[in-house]
């Protein structure tokens, strides 16, 4: 698993005229070619009388997976570029397409390289992006006397409260970063003089806007 990887928010879509044709971008995340697939299937059926429904993916920690399709555009003038973008942008799991309805003005191989990054790039900023940071949800159990004071300093600290369990002891749970495990348990030790119990939990990933 990646320490870190940037991706697109979720479903999007964004729409641009340039030179009377309509350039609309959707947007979505997908974990795989299945899912990337699917999701340009479903755009051209909800616009089956465009022009173009052209289409980029990349898939894959490593990016192994990547594809581009002009749907009937002069090679190399609307797949690529919407890929050209994604890459630009580090982005992983993602998928684009790019619907043209013509309006009656040819742009050239040129106009067209530039019309559909900019459709995929105002698609993506409508849209949105996150950065996805793997972390590990540390478990720590005090007494209740201690539960105002650690609640107040982990609230002013850089790790994240996912949620507090009110049992016969309190338990809290918050997200850290692998390399901090080890200071935040040290950290949990000192708070309490050494009334505290923290382990390690389940890794996953945190999402940040960005």
């Amino acid at each position: 698993m990646l320490p870190h990887y940037y991706t697109v928010k979720g479903y999007g879509e964004n729409e641009i005229i340039i030179d009377k044709s309509r350039f609309i971008a959707h947007v979505s995340r997908a974990k795989s070619e299945e899912e990337a697939q699917e999701f340009i299937l479903s755009i051209k059926k909800r616009h089956y009388n465009a022009t173009h429904n052209c289409s980029a993916y990349l898939i894959g920690e490593n990016d192994q997976i990547q594809k581009a399709n002009d749907d009937g555009e002069p090679s190399g003038t609307a797949g690529v570029p919407i890929l050209e973008v994604l890459k630009k942008k580090k982005l992983k799991d993602s998928v684009v397409v790019v619907t043209r309805y013509f309006g009656g003005i040819k742009l050239g191989a040129g106009g067209l390289i530039r019309a559909y990054g900019k459709a995929t790039s105002e698609g993506l900023r409508t849209t949105g992006i996150v950065e996805r940071e793997l972390v590990t949800i540390m478990h720590t159990k005090i007494d209740y006397t201690w539960l105002g004071k650690i609640e107040n300093e982990l609230r002013s600290s850089i790790y994240p409260i996912k949620e507090i369990h009110y049992l016969e002891s309190v338990e809290i749970e918050t997200y850290v970063k692998d390399e901090l495990i080890d200071s935040f348990t040290s950290w949990m030790t000192e708070l309490t003089n050494g009334q505290s119990q923290t382990i390690a939990g389940n890794k996953l990933y945190l999402e940040t806007q960005i």
